[in-house]
């Protein structure tokens, strides 16, 4: 049960948020609760979508940021996020359940990706105040500069869901996953 009235529709929606949920209906083929919920703020839909948007067209792979993603989602306890990266892992960025319970222990198994991830972890859990040894992990695992500032945008992109979601009580519509990690 949401916190606040959850549109059942995209019409039940802000006149201003409409269009933009319109064009998540047609990438996606429906409106997950996420972003009718965050249309009740047409401007915090329009940042959310912004930020998401640029970042997906940034440096980083696709694999990479649902890694992230399922790292700071389990930090945050965010239950919604984690089923809807847990889904998107599985589908889209082609992560087996092995590496998705990695990434969700702060980790991976693949070297690269898990300073990474390992990164993404020392930020939520510095709140951004990582040590010089910490971003020379980062550099030496061979991420350039413009990565390493996407990985801190996609720790904070996903900590904007996680704080909406379970703040406001968001309905998970995504296959439901457990809280432990196996």
């Amino acid at each position: 049960m949401t916190r606040i009235p959850l549109p059942a529709s995209i019409e039940d929606t802000p006149q201003s948020a409409r269009p933009m949920l319109e064009q998540v209906k047609a990438q996606l083929g429906s409106v997950p609760n996420l972003f009718r919920l965050t249309a009740t703020s047409p401007a915090a839909l329009r940042g959310y979508l912004g930020l998401s948007g640029a970042l997906s067209g940034g440096e980083l792979d696709a694999p990479t940021r649902e890694r992230v993603a399922l790292a700071v989602s389990q930090l945050n306890s965010c239950q919604y996020c984690l089923a809807a990266h847990t889904y998107i892992g599985k589908n889209i960025a082609k992560l087996d359940d092995a590496e998705i319970a990695a990434n969700r222990k702060g980790g991976s198994s693949d070297p690269r990706a898990d300073v990474a991830v390992r990164f993404a972890v020392k930020l939520v859990e510095t709140r951004g105040s990582v040590s010089d040894a910490d971003l020379s992990a980062v550099k030496l695992a061979g991420f350039s500069d413009a990565e390493i500032v996407e990985i801190i945008a996609h720790v904070a992109l996903n900590t904007l869901t996680n704080y909406l979601n379970e703040a406001l009580g968001t309905p998970i519509d995504f296959p439901a996953v457990s809280a432990e990690v196996a």
